[in-house]
């Protein structure tokens, strides 16, 4: 899972001013980490039907959260989906 540091990193590389811990990006960054994790898990672990729901809601909230910063600011979102290699 992610840890304090890696948050942390994340976040300031992330932020749109100081002290910008929930802006759309920081969520969109520590979704996808946290996707790329359980992604890994589940190569290893093919029948953990858990945490398989569990990944496909995070999926599902960074669409949501990608389509909002899409529509907000679209220079924005083709930064953010280049820079985390998301597929549009």
């Amino acid at each position: 899972m992610l840890g304090t540091e890696s948050k942390q990193t994340l976040i300031r590389e992330y932020q749109t001013k100081e002290g910008d811990t929930g802006s759309t990006g920081v969520q969109i960054a520590i979704l996808t980490q946290r996707i790329n994790h359980l992604t890994g898990h589940l190569r290893v672990h093919r029948k953990d039907y858990h945490c398989l729901r569990g990944l496909l809601k995070l999926v599902g909230q960074r669409r949501r959260l990608l389509r909002y910063l899409r529509k907000e600011d679209s220079g924005r979102y083709m930064d953010l989906t280049t820079k985390l290699l998301i597929r549009r």
